[in-house]
């Protein structure tokens, strides 16, 4: 199939009741192959679609209180059976899949869960991405900035017929440095996967959501795919998912987003990389990554969390 500089990204809301029990994830993986066909065949005639993609949590959400308890009934090693799924899918429809997020075990760190998204093609698992900021106090998951020897590539960056994509997971998009590492490494595509909450989602008086996603793509002159869960609080409790998923160009427009609100929701919009790549080696103003003055930002020079004593 030709690299297309032109085609279309489909976010897909999900609104399922959360497994107890990893045996219970087919299901929602059941619904979400639908999905991908809906997204693919059902725009066909108007749009290709080439990227889809899936909210944080949509496999299974962390409703337990600790790590052993993820680990001993939700957890589930990568690659396993729902990504062999995914890459079926994938090779069928000739499609790129953001996998929304897996709780994930790794037997190279046990006792660690990691909140785990990963960027699925024809050819299999492309990129791996564990989220690099858990949501502090609620979210138990480890962080690979956390582990000591950790030797995987923190921030990767997957250059596909699709552009090069980077990937993180919903809080991560609250620490501009985080989406600046996917940036700085070449991201063009900028992919958010989450389970933002109200009040922080679209509606006013906060509006986090449409907020923090338009600068993002502003300050790393990036597009932003951005799928959020909208769980209804019957199905995910103690909150609310608002849904409000959104793709946002390069300068911060929003070109297609859903209605704000629970239950499953399929929205498409554009991603032109001619248009893109044209403006990143046209602009001399506004060109913010390379105006950066990465030297002068000497706060980064130490390390503030976790705190780190001194050896005694």
């Amino acid at each position: 199939m030709p690299s297309p500089e032109r085609y279309y990204a489909a976010v897909c809301q999900t609104d399922h009741p959360q497994p107890t029990h990893r045996d219970q994830i087919h299901r929602n993986v059941d619904r979400m192959l639908e999905m991908i066909e809906h997204a693919v065949l059902g725009y066909e005639p108007f749009f290709e679609v080439r990227l889809v993609v899936f909210p944080e949590f949509c496999h299974a959400a962390p409703i337990y209180l600790t790590a052993g308890e993820l680990l001993e009934s939700l957890a589930v090693p990568i690659p396993n059976e729902h990504t062999a799924r995914y890459q079926e899918k994938a090779r069928a429809l000739g499609v790129y899949i953001q996998a929304g997020t897996f709780l994930e075990s790794d037997p190279r760190w046990p006792g660690h869960v990691f909140n785990t998204s990963c960027l699925i093609g024809p050819e299999g698992i492309i990129a791996k991405y564990r989220k690099v900021h858990p949501w502090i106090p609620w979210e138990v998951s480890t962080s690979p900035h956390d582990l000591p020897g950790y030797d995987e590539p923190v921030f990767p960056v997957a250059d596909t017929e699709i552009g090069k994509l980077g990937a993180a997971i919903c809080y991560d998009w609250l620490f501009p440095e985080a989406i600046r590492q996917l940036a700085l490494a070449g991201a063009e595509v900028l992919v958010r996967v989450s389970a933002y909450m109200d009040p922080w989602g679209s509606a006013e008086p906060l509006e986090w959501w449409p907020l923090v996603n338009r600068v993002r793509a502003i300050e790393n002159m990036a597009y932003v795919v951005a799928c959020n869960q909208a769980s209804s609080l019957k199905n995910y409790p103690p909150f609310s998912w608002p849904g409000g998923s959104m793709i946002v160009d390069y300068d911060g427009r929003i070109l297609a987003q859903a209605e704000p609100g629970p239950g499953e929701r399929i929205v498409v919009g554009p991603i032109d990389l001619a248009a893109l790549r044209a403006e990143r080696a046209r602009r001399r103003g506004h060109h913010l990554l390379s105006h950066l003055r990465t030297e002068a930002y000497s706060a980064y020079h130490r390390a503030i969390f976790p705190p780190r004593r001194p050896a005694t």
